[in-house]
């Protein structure tokens, strides 16, 4: 593994720019039931809570539970920023995912999705410097993963660890200018990656145009992978061998025909533990049944990129363009 030097590492309680500092209070959109079954997930009367609002592309929220906060990512800003009760929002990290000098035509170069590992340390999916990385409790960063067969990865989007260790990564080509067609691209596929505890990185499949978002079953033998193309705006259901790698892919749910009049594609997803999805996409985040009914929507009005179980793993935070908001539900998380 190899280290960097962060170039800086802001203090929790540094205050955001003026432009951004915006604590929001109200609520987003509303929460539409198709079955009645989501009356036993997102209780009536719930409602989308704004929580902070003024950010670029607000994106891949986790709950940090040694500090009783949720940070997230703000991609074009460069920046993960945090949100605390009673103390709202400050910057955690800057810059968070690219660390060179800015280039030209440079798209959503910071990090995406976040996740913690077992000792508590958040591990970034970073566009601009191409890989996923750890931030190690003295501020320097690890890097975990930014070459595949000697190739640079595109732009790591979104990541998930297995139980036993193995993290469970997409690598879509959303960081670089020109996406597929960008000439810095290396590899002539975007895939979907597991890194195993020994380091060993094995491309689990190729098969998706613009893989996204993931998560695991509870019981960790399906693993769910969205895919945010425009033309076939899907969720993938895989099973997973017991070697960790992915045997048959189905279609767990199409969501093509919802994109007319709705913004937002298949993004980042969690699941609660009773199995149900909670899926980012065209609306907001969709609730789908572990049999890939939908049961309703909480639509936010706004193109929605991902959201995290939080306090006692009965709050679903959601990140949903310039908004961080939350949802308060009857259904926990897993590993609550």
């Amino acid at each position: 593994m190899k280290t960097c030097l962060l170039i800086a590492l802001a203090a929790t309680l540094c205050l955001l720019p003026a432009d951004a500092q915006q604590p929001a209070s109200g609520t987003l959109g509303a929460i539409e039931r198709l079955d009645p079954a989501l009356d036993k997930l997102i209780p009536p009367g719930a409602v989308i809570e704004k929580l902070a609002e003024g950010f670029d592309w607000s994106e891949g929220p986790v709950w940090m539970p040694a500090d009783g906060c949720v940070i997230f990512s703000d991609v074009p800003r460069n920046t993960v920023y945090k949100w605390k009760a009673g103390a709202g929002v400050s910057v955690f990290l800057k810059p968070s995912g690219y660390t060179g000098q800015p280039k030209p035509g440079q798209r959503e170069a910071g990090s995406n999705g976040l996740t913690l590992d077992t000792g508590g340390r958040p591990v970034l999916c970073e566009h601009g410097d191409r890989r996923v990385a750890r931030l190690e409790k003295n501020g320097r960063k690890t890097t975990l993963a930014d070459r595949f067969e000697g190739k640079r990865l595109n732009s790591p989007n979104d990541l998930v660890f297995k139980s036993n260790g193995d993290l469970y990564f997409t690598d879509p080509p959303y960081g670089l200018p020109k996406l597929n067609n960008d000439p810095a691209k290396e590899l002539p596929f975007n895939g979907v990656y597991r890194l195993a505890r020994n380091g060993g990185l094995t491309l689990l499949t190729k098969e998706l145009n613009f893989p996204n978002g993931l998560a695991f079953s509870p019981d960790e033998k399906t693993l769910y992978v969205a895919n945010s193309d425009p033309q076939r705006a899907i969720w993938m259901a895989y099973d997973v061998k017991p070697d960790g790698t992915l045997g048959t892919g189905r279609v767990f749910f199409d969501a093509t025909p919802l994109r007319k009049g709705r913004k937002g594609l298949p993004d980042g997803m969690k699941v609660d533990c009773r199995g149900n999805v909670f899926a980012t996409g065209p609306g907001g985040v969709l609730i789908f049944s572990p049999d890939g009914k939908h049961l309703g929507t909480l639509n936010t009005g706004e193109a929605t990129g991902n959201c995290a179980w939080g306090d006692d793993g009965s709050t679903l935070y959601i990140t949903a363009d310039m908004f961080l908001c939350r949802v308060k539900t009857t259904t926990k998380g897993t590993s609550f």
